[in-house]
């Protein structure tokens, strides 16, 4: 009869053996509720829910559970858990007797029998279970214990016990229930977790009694007598505690969300599923630095003394050499009325950060070189709305200043005479070309372009900058670590405009005019950096790159609202100091090479202008006396001086002329005119000469061409390109 017996149950545990799956396989089947968003070395920035029936978080090791809550576990589901071979005979024995003579008694399910059931229903509560099912439960636990180790069946019991609600798990309940790690629960968090296994729905005054007796319990098992009861306030603990589960957010809170608004662009883009991890590039201690920088920037700008109404800000750091962002902050949190704008993503208008591109165009152009004196003087410019009337952010004019000052200076009349020069519509491509997301052509913006009039993104912007960085190529920045190959990149700069540009922008001696000598703008070792305050205040900037990084900092108010006595240096700039600060800790940034195509000079000015320097100039355009008289007309190089030097005005670059079947041709003229007067110019039209004169008129021709002002030596002084659309009509030969 025993030896049947003995087969009986051979034949059993063999056949558990084959039902039930080890426990690398099931901890392998574990997936957790949400995707998480991880720092390029494995620390986990962000949580998201994805799967919506239940909440499970991370496989959490039996190392990293709280002593105090191993200790609960046991006490309360299984006091002979490291005595038992699966199945308690003595305590099923008891529980037999209590039944027999309907006496109130634990169950007799060990913590081991208790797992074979939730392996078998995939983490699902068991609810009362026939005997022929108690049986297989048995079975498989007598299986269990003699395939798997002691700790492994504790670790899988904890990550697969339902808890309160949806939760399911030690590592969701710990999270949401005490916002910590299991590892740091202590004794009460500990009895209330083990309190909800055996009851997971019960009311508040239920529980509470039941984490009582397990508080006790473990008390009694220690043999320590303590002056105070531990279940003192332990009903509304428990209520408290509980209340957390019917809120819990999308998004841990803590550390889990040092990245939430990239995880969410994230999100949307790659769709994750349940369990993923996703490794970004962002680096997690920077990522924590800026955060906590842009929220103590905040606080101080809205100090009760002083308050200035601003209650948002956003950086983002990029790596110059791979592209690879490794800082994302979106909002600075606590004061923001819309925290969950991303406002690296948000348009918002550029300031005088695009000054910068448009100085480094105008230089490539040879229409200015850093030497070059501009009139800082008021300005009246004829548009189709009316005049537009630049004005400096101090409402004061400098008068004469050179390019290295305007720009270092941030003066705005200079920028605007730039721009007259270079032409909206060209400087606009250029923008494009910079990956800037201008909505409409330059014509759209007018002279305001130079002033930054048009929406740009932190992003974009912060990426714009980082071409001046890598000598004027513009690549695209990547913030997934499993990003595509690098493509070869845009030049839109030549290398020389581009350190020149550089050049100025690390200038303190530049930015006096402006921002005096004891600048935040100032770093102990190298960096470039401009500021940009759009109007009424609105939004703030500061923007800039070292050797190594590149650092966009924006400050301002997400729902649009205006700041309060704002400007480039008290609001983004101290934040974008102290990122850069802590970029530049372990090693200092240093200055670019001067690339082959640029040479320095000494630079004096007429009536001491300004004072005598060695100035960086492309090679061929170089000068060593500045005067007015000379500044109108181009240097020997070929530069042109200002914005008073000879130019076309009309036709504007890019213009499209449409030809009226309707109107007799001989009707339909072309103006070419010239915007100066009294040089000795020639027209040039498609590579050919046509004629002298402020102004001549064209008979227009269907296609593409190319209008050029040219000086005796036949050398280009300015040049358009149009376009002639409609069909062809007979008419004679232009002249």
């Amino acid at each position: 009869m025993k030896r049947a017996t003995a087969l009986v149950i051979a034949c059993l545990l063999s056949a558990a053996a084959h039902a039930q799956p080890g426990f690398d396989d099931v901890r392998a089947k574990w997936r957790s509720s949400d995707w998480v968003l991880l720092s390029r070395d494995g620390e986990p920035l962000a949580r998201t829910r994805i799967d919506k029936t239940a909440r499970r978080g991370d496989w959490i090791a039996l190392a990293d559970v709280s002593p105090a809550l191993r200790e609960a576990i046991v006490v309360s589901e299984d006091k002979r858990f490291y005595e038992h071979a699966g199945v308690d005979w003595r305590g099923a024995a008891a529980a037999a007797w209590g039944n027999l003579w309907n006496t109130r008694t634990r169950g007799a399910s060990t913590v081991t029998m208790q797992l074979t059931g939730l392996i078998d229903d995939d983490g699902k509560p068991a609810g009362r279970r026939s005997i022929g099912e108690k049986a297989e439960q048995t079975i498989g636990a007598l299986w269990l214990e003699r395939t798997w180790r002691k700790d492994q069946i504790l670790e899988a019991y904890l990550n697969l016990v339902p808890f309160r609600g949806e939760i399911v798990g030690l590592s969701a309940l710990s999270q949401t229930l005490f916002g910590k790690a299991p590892s740091g629960l202590d004794e009460r968090e500990a009895a209330l977790a083990a309190a909800l296994v055996r009851a997971p729905n019960a009311p508040y005054p239920r529980v509470a009694a039941r984490s009582c007796v397990i508080l006790r319990d473990m008390q009694a098992l220690h043999g320590v007598a303590r002056n105070v009861d531990p279940c003192t306030n332990l009903d509304s603990y428990v209520q408290l505690t509980l209340t957390r589960t019917a809120s819990a957010p999308a998004f841990a809170q803590g550390d889990d969300a040092l990245a939430p608004h990239l995880a969410r662009r994230i999100a949307g883009e790659v769709h994750p599923g349940a369990g993923a991890r996703v490794r970004s590039t962002l680096d997690a201690r920077l990522q924590r630095f800026v955060r906590d920088t842009l929220a103590r920037t905040l606080a101080e700008l809205n100090a009760r003394a002083h308050p200035r109404n601003v209650h948002d800000a956003a950086a983002i750091v990029i790596d110059n050499r791979s592209g690879e962002v490794l800082a994302w902050v979106g909002s600075a949190g606590g004061l923001s009325n819309a925290p969950e704008v991303d406002a690296v993503l948000a348009a918002r208008q550029a300031g005088s950060t695009l000054k910068p591109f448009l100085y480094a165009q105008a230089i490539d152009e040879k229409r200015v070189t850093a030497a070059t004196l501009l009139d800082d003087a008021p300005l009246d410019l004829a548009t189709g709305g009316g005049l537009y009337i630049p004005q400096n952010y101090d409402h004061d004019f400098k008068g004469w200043v050179s390019v290295r000052t305007a720009l270092g200076s941030s003066l705005n009349v200079p920028a605007v005479r730039t721009l007259v020069m270079v032409t909206p519509h060209r400087f606009a491509k250029t923008l494009v070309a910079l990956g800037l997301p201008l909505s409409q052509a330059g014509d759209y913006y007018g002279f305001s372009l130079a002033l930054g009039s048009a929406d740009v993104t932190l992003a974009t912007l912060a990426n714009a900058y980082r071409a001046l960085a890598n000598g004027g190529v513009a690549r695209p920045f990547f913030d997934l670590a499993e990003h595509r190959p690098a493509p070869a990149g845009t030049r839109v700069f030549s290398p020389d405009a581009s350190f020149i540009v550089t050049d100025i922008l690390a200038d303190n001696n530049a930015r006096t005019r402006t921002f005096g000598f004891d600048s935040v703008l100032a770093t102990r070792s190298f960096s470039a950096v401009k500021t940009g305050t759009s109007k009424d205040m609105r939004d703030n900037w500061a923007v800039g790159f070292t050797s190594r990084y590149t650092v966009g900092v924006w400050v301002g108010n997400a729902d649009g609202a205006p700041m309060w006595d704002v400007s480039g240096v008290t609001g983004a700039a101290p934040a974008w100091n102290a990122i850069v600060k802590y970029l530049n800790r372990r090693s200092d940034s240093r200055a670019p090479q001067a690339p082959a195509g640029v040479v320095t000079t000494r630079v004096t000015y007429q009536n001491d202008i300004e004072p005598a320097r060695s100035e960086w100039f492309v090679r061929g355009t170089q000068m060593s006396a500045v005067g007015l008289t000379a500044n109108a007309a181009r240097s020997a190089s070929g530069a042109n001086a200002d914005a008073r030097a000879a130019r076309i005005g009309a036709p504007t670059d890019g213009t499209i002329f449409a030809l009226d079947p309707d109107i007799p041709p001989a009707r339909q003229r072309v103006w070419f005119e010239r915007a100066d007067s009294g040089a000795r110019l020639a027209w040039r039209l498609d590579g050919k000469p046509y004629g002298r004169g402020a102004r001549a008129a064209w008979l227009p021709w269907p296609g593409r061409h190319v209008l050029e002002l040219v000086d005796a030596q036949g050398d280009v002084v300015d040049k358009v390109g149009f376009e002639v659309r409609g069909a062809f009509a007979k008419t004679a030969a232009s002249k």
